[in-house]
């Protein structure tokens, strides 16, 4: 378990002056199951215990979710102040648990409460400081790397949790390129005109369908030379009604999060660039709404993409893998990316198939899929690869055009992602599907909030951070 000592002259500034495990549970008291909690006056101040499970089986996840816990029961205290010291966590909790102890301690203060006026608003300052017994260089690096990272998760999560109103897409471009002038990244936003030149079809068509235009937001950081990009491509719909295949009622509620792929990507690659990580990496957003309206694109449309390809529409609320598709030829074409990681909340079907705590994936490179699979063993986000075969890609054929926009009532993850691998031109291609993980109505671990979740920044940090050249 965690032992959190607190000491301080008022029950609302308290320090912070131990974290790490403690070998035995409190007698008659405290068992010690993960994320249980037992405060205990001492004469000192209040003793906070936080559970972590039998330590044969702790994990870094767990390590962030009890860190989470204790963040989340202090200011149940109504604790607003507080001093995270982890001068002991090297010797007690191992070095790879100072950047889940962050995380944990950031992620789970995590409200989002921008446009709160009232009274019961409450800001909390909880920091972290290794000041009194100092860590070694290499651990301090790795707390301001994780804290780095634990800002670009909330960041992201800020995004996503923006009403739609507010973050329009030229509103998210002009934010994102002003965060990207912030921390060194090459960045622009195409407009219409601009996108129209490029013969960008699929994009402007659903762009078109609402007052507020479309951007295509394009970031880079160059931290390696003139090695080949990484192109990260994010979903950016600020607004999806499904157009005219308008959206079911229980489902309206989310469509302002289905953006989540397009912050993902932003800040990955802002987080990469603040610590300075030896990569190449280039984040293409293709930000729009999906509305209805006299411009919008309808069933039985056939679009012509930027890549030449023609586009039979079967269904207007499957717009996200229209927009990836110009984006990801945008990517190749002109930003000459040597390999497409693309994600998005494109599927229900994911949802079906893995819930809310799992996204799922489809590759066609071994490589990208066992960094991937690295990766996650680092962030502990969790990620199930489906299977790709040929008959899949028969759903896909149409009578009329190159390709369909969607395929049958089944296998709806996996055609969808296909659909955006026609548009990579043969790169190494890796697709992942957040539906299900970047944004939860009710939490499933400790660091999450209601709302969105950040994923999978992280994930997507480890896989650039340390990943080989691309041939």
């Amino acid at each position: 378990m965690i032992q959190i000592d607190l000491s301080g002259k008022s029950r609302n500034e308290v320090r912070l002056v131990g974290i790490g495990f403690v070998d035995e549970p409190v007698k008659n008291y405290f068992t010690a199951e993960p994320f249980s909690c037992f405060p205990r006056l001492t004469g000192c101040g209040l003793r906070l215990y936080v559970g972590l499970g039998d330590p044969g089986t702790v994990t870094g996840r767990r390590v962030m979710d009890a860190v989470a816990k204790a963040v989340k029961t202090l200011r149940e205290y109504h604790i607003h102040d507080a001093l995270f010291d982890l001068s002991a966590a090297d010797a007690k909790m191992g070095a790879r648990a100072i950047p889940f102890a962050v995380l944990g301690m950031k992620l789970g203060l995590y409200r989002y409460e921008i446009y709160r006026t009232d009274e019961r608003k409450e800001n909390f300052h909880f920091f972290l400081s290794s000041s009194e017994h100092p860590l070694p260089q290499p651990l301090e690096r790795t707390l301001r790397e994780a804290e780095t990272l634990a800002d670009g998760i909330i960041k992201a999560r800020d995004l996503v949790n923006a009403p739609a109103n507010r973050l329009t897409p030229a509103a998210m471009a002009d934010a994102l390129l002003k965060e990207a002038g912030e921390c060194g990244v090459e960045a622009e936003a195409l407009d219409e005109r601009q996108m129209e030149a490029l013969g960008m079809g699929a994009l402007l068509a659903v762009g078109k369908s609402s007052g507020n235009p479309p951007r295509l937001i394009v970031l880079r950081y160059r931290g390696d030379g003139e090695a080949p990009f990484t192109a990260l491509v994010g979903k950016g719909v600020t607004c999806d009604t499904g157009g005219y295949c308008l959206k079911g009622r229980d489902s309206m509620a989310g469509i302002k999060g289905d953006m989540a792929g397009g912050a993902a990507v932003a800040q990955t690659v802002f987080a990469l660039a603040k610590n300075r990580v030896k990569v190449n990496v280039v984040g293409v957003i293709p930000a729009c709404e999906n509305r209805i309206s006299r411009q919008s694109f309808l069933p039985g449309d056939v679009l012509r993409s930027m890549s030449g390809k023609t586009i039979e529409i079967k269904n207007t609320d499957a717009e996200g893998r229209l927009i990836l598709a110009d984006a990801a030829t945008y990517a190749v074409r002109i930003e000459k990316a040597a390999r497409v990681v693309d994600l998005a909340t494109l599927t229900g079907a994911v949802v079906g198939a893995l819930g809310f705590t799992t996204a799922g994936v489809l590759t066609d490179d071994e490589s990208l899929w066992n960094r991937l699979q690295k990766a996650a063993g680092l962030s502990e986000e969790q990620f199930w690869r489906l299977p790709i075969y040929p008959e899949y890609e028969e759903l896909l054929k149409s009578k009329i055009a190159d390709i369909k926009n969607m395929g049958e009532s089944y296998c709806g993850t996996i055609t969808a992602g296909l659909f955006v691998r026609a548009f990579c031109e043969g790169r190494p291609w890796l697709h992942i599907d957040i539906a299900g993980t970047a944004w939860v109505d009710k939490p499933f671990f400790e660091h999450q909030s209601c709302g969105a979740t950040g994923s999978p920044v992280a994930t997507l940090y480890e896989l650039l951070h340390s990943a080989p050249r691309p041939c």
